[in-house]
């Protein structure tokens, strides 16, 4: 069975190479690597494509113009052959048994769409530390998980055919964009949560997630994502509100879903 990696690039070659490193210590075999770049501007491209010219393996792709990640993405997901797939971002890498590890899981069962694994938190030279502790098991089929508090994370792996069953992901989005996925493939069935870090996620400036000078176009981002699944889900009301007389639906949900109460609920569950 093929697999495929997918991996939205854009000006990160250095850090590329640790995570193609990770790609080919995997104990999986049947790997093809879907990149694509989006106009980099730091002599990238013809280091990839000297990359591509070695590996049969890397199917390289090229934006004509910089669209973001939610094309990128979008785009990557689009090209994919194998029977299931995950995205793996150009400055984090894999466990040697992460690929593997996933496969055997959702070959076990078949009615899973997607699995999901715990993440170490690296420093940026790739050092695993803690491990990621919101990630956890959810509940399947409620139309109220939004993954707000992050219980899915990567490595995420979903079945391609249940994919296209979605809209794929917003190609308009310049964040949030694996959270758009998630909720996506989580309204097409079941989630398996696999209790292994399998995912080295780099902490480090250049990160999107840590440029504080992004995060006021994450949270419109984040709202564009909550209102579509809202609307995809039929609900025009939430915790007994309208949702069009909500300003932040981020932050309105996460008051309502982190109450003390909720909080007991979840320890318990």
């Amino acid at each position: 069975m093929l697999f495929s990696i997918l991996i939205a690039h854009y000006n990160n070659f250095d850090y590329f190479l640790e995570c193609y490193k990770s790609i080919r210590e995997q104990t999986y075999a049947h790997i093809e690597i879907v990149l694509v770049d989006d106009c980099s501007t730091d002599g990238s491209q013809e280091k990839l494509q000297a990359l591509a010219d070695q590996d049969s393996r890397i199917r390289l792709f090229y934006n004509e113009e910089n669209k973001g990640v939610g094309y990128t993405k979008h785009r990557c997901a689009a090209a994919a052959q194998g029977e299931m797939a995950a995205f793996v971002d150009p400055d984090d890498a894999l466990t040697p048994d992460a690929v593997q590890t996933m496969v055997n899981a959702l070959n076990a069962d078949k009615n899973a769409v997607a699995a999901y694994s715990q993440l170490y938190l690296c420093r940026e030279k790739l050092q695993p530390g803690k491990v990621f502790d919101k990630t956890r098991r959810i509940k399947n089929g409620k139309p109220l998980f939004f993954n707000l508090n992050f219980e899915v994370a990567h490595l995420f792996v979903f079945r391609i055919k249940d994919y296209k069953r979605t809209e794929g992901i917003n190609p308009e989005l310049s964040s949030a964009v694996d959270q758009d996925l998630y909720l996506k493939m989580y309204e097409t069935g079941n989630f398996l949560f696999i209790e292994q870090p399998l995912y080295l996620y780099r902490l480090h400036e250049k990160g999107v997630s840590q440029q504080s000078n992004k995060k006021e176009k994450l949270n419109q981002n984040w709202d564009r994502v909550l209102r579509d699944t809202l609307l995809r889900r039929n609900l025009d009301t939430i915790y007994g509100k309208k949702i069009a007389e909500i300003s932040s639906l981020q932050h309105y949900i996460i008051q309502k879903q982190n109450t003390f109460f909720s909080k007991i609920l979840r320890k318990l569950s």
